[in-house]
């Protein structure tokens, strides 16, 4: 079996790990999101094989580079360290209500992925500009910075639904949404972790991008609108540090910044520019 196969499965049980974390908050059984978390480690683990098996099966190709170059490969990663950040959360918390906002992100990426045109998800050779010992840094620094975000928005949109509870009995699904100060500190942690990959993640990209371009720094679209997404989570940690906002302002702007994460990733993959890949 290929990577590409495995890939496709874990896809399907990404939708019912998802779905299990849903019944878990609507039905009100603990029980059911205790089999969705023992799912999600599994399917992790199978993913991280995944992703090692397309690594071994480029070098039997004579290609030997990491599974990272397209747009296949980097949502394929980009719902591998989601997942892992997830579990990382959840084992700290010994919370799982998360699980039901932030694996549909998982299991949209991984269904996105399976859209891409067949040759995306064939392993092909790297680019002239592409074959840099800074693409593996670069690369996953960002992604992790992405993931963190997704996380982030996870716990934006629980706040906001947590602020709106009509009701503590027991029960409700609402009462497995941990309290709206645990939720507020999470999405910072989040966010704080996102910003510092990010900003690796450019930094990486502009020395890079100088050895292969001649140029830190092009304005090229997509590092435009990672400045942009930069700058507004560079807003969410100045506005809780100085400004002291927390709860439904801190929610919203983090919103707004995981609007411009997508855009990032995919809305400017249609413009004209240099990290163009999506066609």
């Amino acid at each position: 079996m290929t990577s590409s196969e495995i890939l496709s499965y874990l896809t399907f049980i990404y939708f019912l790990v998802f779905v299990l974390y849903l019944l878990m908050m609507v039905m009100g059984r603990p029980g059911i999101g205790k089999t969705a978390a023992f799912m999600l480690l599994g399917s992790f683990a199978l993913h991280t094989a995944a992703l090692l098996l397309r690594w071994q099966e480029s070098y039997a190709m004579g290609i030997g580079r990491a599974p990272l170059s397209n747009l296949y490969e980097s949502l394929i990663f980009f719902a591998w360290a989601v997942c892992l950040l997830y579990i990382i959360v959840e084992w700290r918390t010994r919370n799982r209500s998360a699980g039901a906002f932030v694996m549909p992100l998982v299991f949209l990426a991984m269904a996105y992925a399976s859209f891409s045109p067949s040759i995306s998800s064939q392993i092909q050779p790297l680019i002239p500009a592409l074959k840099s010992n800074w693409l593996i840094t670069h690369v996953v620094t960002c992604f992790l910075g992405y993931a963190a975000f997704g996380l982030s928005f996870g716990f934006s949109l629980m706040y906001l639904f947590k602020r709106n509870d009509p009701t503590e009995k027991k029960g409700d699904s609402f009462t497995f949404i941990p309290n709206k100060d645990m939720l507020d500190e999470l999405n910072y942690q989040m966010v704080v972790i996102g910003f510092l990959m990010l900003t690796l993640g450019i930094i990486t990209g502009s020395v890079w991008a100088h050895s292969a371009w001649g140029s830190y720094w092009s304005w090229d679209p997509k590092e435009t609108w990672s400045l942009i997404t930069w700058l507004i989570y560079a807003a969410v940690i100045h506005s809780r540090m100085v400004r002291g906002w927390r709860g439904k302002k801190i929610a919203i702007l983090c919103l707004v910044g995981f609007a411009c994460v997508l855009f990032t990733y995919f809305g400017v993959n249609y413009l004209a520019g240099l990290h163009s890949y999506a066609n």
